[in-house]
């Protein structure tokens, strides 16, 4: 089964099939406006009030065809924690910005002691580190039956349910214990771990009693994959997530290419058996561990990770839990899932670091996160008390906004009297970063300010403020 690729929608294509009465009720200025919005996914169908209505209801769906993500959404969890997966629309980020970052999951097991749940979930919930502007978080608990008891794993999901509100996994292959842990937590919304070919139907029925979405697993076979798709579809199983395996050593080609022939399927072939999020499992390098040092395992498993994510994962399943390892990949992540085609800013205007005085000095900055993020960490780290004007340079860094015209002498004098710091200093004293000295005279004669250059690595701020700042 397949569906025709997606072309590249255009707002006509939209907007030929919306009531076109311009009534603004979507908050645009027209229909064509609002056609614009939806190409981009900027805004929900839903926000066309008319288009509701029943006389429009053959629009609506085809609406709906036209805009439906090559690899289907999947809802895991209920409430504000609840995590998507999938939902994408295209196979390369540069050709649309991707949605629904990747879940990172961390597993606990039915043999572990209360405490060290408890420990592996607090430290699950607890990950956090801000990145150019963002928090960097964990998503979700896979929980899973090593002892193949369902008493046991009715009580660890019980207590995993009772201990966070972060999404979960239920992870074993047999349906009385997959049944078991469903009924610890009937309203919880997990992700059910798995259907096989020996196991499907006693699967696919909990998934369609509990109402929740069910992974399809088939390690290093993908036409066995899709023929279990296929039938549980057919069955009435329609929120799936595909594990097509994942393994390490010799077997890691094969893994990402498995992932890649599934993602390409979906997006450039249209294949519908194709279109679900895939799941990776990182974890599988602490199989055979051995005597191997735990470090070098967490290292294994955090590159495993990272190609995995690369490589088109909607959700891994990792054991390691030190920031140390999770770090890297969650900040590929955000880097992943952030738009190509737009420079990640911050606001422009007046920063004030410390407790700063009429004596206080002046510097700015670009408006690039990863620019002014640095600066202002340096500054923060040092306890300097400081004045920070970020320029607006339309994202861009430094050095690559002087030459390309984004940073320029006239956006700097604009910015400084914008800011208002004239009236909380008595200098006029200007520091400007070191990669900018070759507008520093046109900005002292726009601005009558004295310009100062200072160093090129926000690093040595500091040391250059102690050495040489003069009021």
């Amino acid at each position: 089964m397949t569906r025709a690729s997606m072309k590249e929608l255009s707002p006509i294509d939209i907007y030929k099939l919306l009531p076109k009465t311009n009534c603004k009720e979507c908050g645009q200025e027209n229909c064509m406006a609002f056609a614009t919005k939806i190409v981009n996914r900027e805004v929900d169908l839903d926000s066309c009030k008319p288009l509701l209505k029943k006389q429009y209801e053959k629009a609506y769906n085809q609406l709906k065809e036209l805009l439906r993500p090559a690899v289907k959404e999947v809802v895991v969890g209920v409430g504000e924690k609840a995590k998507k997966l999938g939902g994408k629309l295209v196979m390369y980020r540069h050709e649309f910005t991707y949605t629904n970052p990747t879940a990172i999951a961390i597993d606990v097991t039915d043999e572990m002691s209360d405490e060290e749940i408890q420990n592996r979930i607090k430290k699950t919930e607890n990950f956090s580190f801000e990145y150019i502007g963002y928090t960097l978080k964990l998503d979700m608990i896979a929980v899973r039956s090593t002892s193949g008891d369902a008493e046991k794993f009715r009580a660890t999901v019980k207590k995993v349910a009772e201990s966070t509100n972060l999404p979960f996994l239920l992870c074993t292959l047999n349906p009385n214990v997959a049944e078991a842990g469903l009924m610890a937590a009937p309203k919880a919304n997990p992700l059910l771990y798995a259907a096989t070919p020996e196991n499907w139907k006693d699967m696919a029925e909990l998934a369609l009693m509990y109402n929740c979405p069910l992974v399809v697993s088939a390690p290093n076979d993908l036409a066995a994959l899709v023929s279990l798709v296929k039938t549980l579809t057919a069955y009435g199983v329609t929120n799936l997530v595909l594990d097509p395996g994942t393994f390490t050593n010799d077997g890691l080609g094969t893994t990402l290419n498995n992932f890649t022939m599934l993602r390409r399927a979906a997006c450039k072939s249209g294949e519908e058996l194709a279109g679900f999020p895939l799941m990776g499992v990182p974890m599988v390098a602490w199989a055979g561990k051995g005597e191997v040092a735990d470090e070098i395992v967490k290292w294994r498993e955090a590159y495993l990770a990272s190609m995995l994510v690369v490589r088109y994962a909607d959700i891994i399943v990792m054991h390691g839990n030190d920031g140390w390892s999770l770090l890297p990949t969650a900040v590929l992540r955000q880097n992943i899932y952030t738009d190509p085609r737009k420079p990640v800013a911050v606001a422009p205007g007046l920063k004030v670091f410390g407790t700063p005085d009429e004596n206080t000095p002046v510097m700015f900055t670009s408006n690039f996160a990863l620019t002014y993020y640095t600066v202002a960490s340096d500054i923060e780290s040092s306890k300097i008390n400081a004045y920070l004007i970020v320029v607006e340079t339309e994202g861009s860094a430094i050095d690559s906004g002087v030459a390309g015209r984004k940073l320029t002498a006239e956006r700097v004098a604009d910015a400084l009297k914008a800011s208002g710091v004239e009236s909380k200093v008595k200098h006029k004293r200007l520091i400007i970063p070191g990669k900018a000295s070759r507008i520093s005279g046109e900005i002292e004669e726009l601005t009558g300010w004295k310009v100062q250059v200072g160093p090129r690595d926000s690093s040595e701020i500091p040391k250059y403020l102690t050495e040489k700042w003069q009021p």
